[in-house]
């Protein structure tokens, strides 16, 4: 049985195509002068975008989750589990 997609799973896909095509971009700056600063910063960028990405997809989860009164033993285990990704 297929689950149902979560409704906050769009601002997420629509977050990481981004730094997707900001990551590619960088791989092109490789081949310029580009200062190792500037490159440095640009992938600094795309780490927070994937990491902000990570924390609002576990965040939904534990909040569609929890809001339905979810807590058995298994959820608490998936819980300790994700909060361990952030």
């Amino acid at each position: 049985m297929k689950k149902a997609k979560h409704p906050s799973r769009d601002p997420i896909v629509k977050r990481l195509r981004r730094a997707e095509g900001h990551l590619h971009s960088i791989t092109a700056l490789l081949a310029t002068d580009r200062s190792p600063f500037d490159l440095a910063q640009q992938l600094r960028a795309v780490e927070a975008a994937i990491c902000a990405a990570k924390r609002r997809l576990i965040h939904d989860h534990l909040q569609h989750r929890l809001g339905y009164g979810e807590a058995s033993g298994f959820v608490l285990l998936e819980i300790r589990r994700l909060m361990k990704l952030l």
